[in-house]
């Protein structure tokens, strides 16, 4: 007798989601372990890991210009404490991870954050509810902003692992 899988469409059954309901309450929130990670890992492993999916994420935006307003500029994002994050500036075209501060810092949860990124919620939201909060210059985190909701992106890893064509 073989065994098989139950089919995808009854994993989603109200058990399961309670069940992770729970398990997301009750599990330590990982920032501390981020924290730990992003202060070892050195920027030029940053730089390999996330530039190229945030400029293959970005392609068509950039390849529009719609990112030149940002020529030299850096923007910081942070998980709320302060780590981990992730200092981005725009040079020559491309998207660039960099060390120390941006001029503004964008700040949140890992949740606001995630929301911010699938969309789920209108952006100005996130900042009125201080889910998301922008310091230093208010006016490049705001444009930054602006332009991130006005951009149709698509975060599907196969897409930014380059399995799946732009």
């Amino acid at each position: 007798m073989a065994f098989s899988l139950p089919p995808i469409a009854s994993l989603h059954s109200p058990l399961l989601e309670q069940s992770i309901a729970v398990l997301k309450e009750y599990l330590p929130s990982p920032t501390p372990l981020l924290d730990t990670i992003d202060r070892n890992v050195p920027v030029s492993f940053k730089q390999l890991v996330a530039e190229a999916p945030l400029n293959r994420l970005f392609a068509e935006a950039l390849a529009e210009g719609e990112f030149d307003d940002f020529e030299g500029r850096t923007i910081r994002l942070e998980v709320n404490g302060g780590q981990p994050g992730i200092t981005i500036g725009f040079w020559a075209g491309r998207l660039r991870v960099v060390e120390g501060p941006g001029e503004a810092t964008i700040r949140g949860s890992l949740a606001a954050f995630k929301t911010l990124a699938e969309r789920r919620q209108d952006p100005d939201q996130l900042f009125f509810q201080r889910r998301l909060v922008i310091e230093g210059d208010t006016e490049l985190g705001l444009a930054l902003k602006n332009l991130l909701d006005s951009l149709e992106w698509n975060l599907s890893p196969r897409r930014l692992l380059f399995l799946e064509s732009v």
